[in-house]
């Protein structure tokens, strides 16, 4: 994976948006779900790495809920909106080429919303989300959710030039399915994976979340 090839994404502002609308609030109840259990549920637990972080604003509003979060970003513009919006998180410039885990330690929770898709070394990627991982803790990863149904709409109403983003410098290069996606974290050496599909009716659904636990 090549960190210059994708540190050029552009960032608006350092607030959230229109994603994070249905994302956060599933993220946020999966990490209730999380507190009760074995994983966050411990002094310490409540820690998360934020891999590719962007312009900071899910960190921060994490961080707002009680949780310690760390995390980096390809994208020097991002993070250098975040550090000036959030300058109390600890949010710096890395990838997952980097060895994060000798520079930040491990967590019991890593956190990675809308990466995936954009990464050009998908199973460094995972790798990299399992290498954060202490043993037992557990991978929330999100990336759009692409299903037959949601495929033959896209294609019946025209959209699909527009949702497959050709145009987009720096955009999506990796259309991931419940399948394929289930597949590079088995690979990674993930167990207990399932899936949560939001945003719309299922088979439509906008996105998808992968939660995955490290042995």
């Amino acid at each position: 994976m090549k960190e210059s090839a994708i540190s050029g994404y552009h960032y608006d502002h350092a607030g959230l948006n229109d994603s994070h609308g249905v994302l956060l609030a599933a993220v946020l109840r999966l990490l209730s779900e999380l507190e009760r259990s074995d994983v966050v549920g411990r002094e310490g637990g409540r820690r998360i790495f934020d891999l590719g972080c962007g312009n900071g604003s899910v960190a921060n509003a994490l961080t707002e809920r009680g949780w310690d979060v760390k995390g980096v970003d390809p994208s020097a513009e991002g993070i250098a909106l975040a550090q000036a919006a959030y300058p109390h998180l600890t949010l710096e410039t890395g990838s997952a080429c980097d060895d994060l885990a000798a520079r930040y330690g491990r967590f019991p929770v890593v956190l990675s919303l809308e990466v995936v898709e954009h990464v050009y070394a998908p199973r460094d990627y995972a790798r990299a989300v399992f290498d954060l991982l202490e043993k037992g803790g557990v991978a929330i990863l999100s990336t759009p959710y692409h299903g037959y149904w949601k495929n033959l709409a896209l294609a019946v109403t025209g959209k699909m030039d527009a949702h497959f983003t050709a145009l987009w410098d720096h955009g999506h290069i990796k259309f991931w399915s419940i399948k394929t996606l289930g597949e590079l974290l088995r690979e990674a050496g993930f167990l207990g994976i399932r899936f949560e599909r939001v945003g719309r009716v299922p088979p439509l659904a906008k996105s998808m979340l992968a939660i995955a636990r490290k042995p």
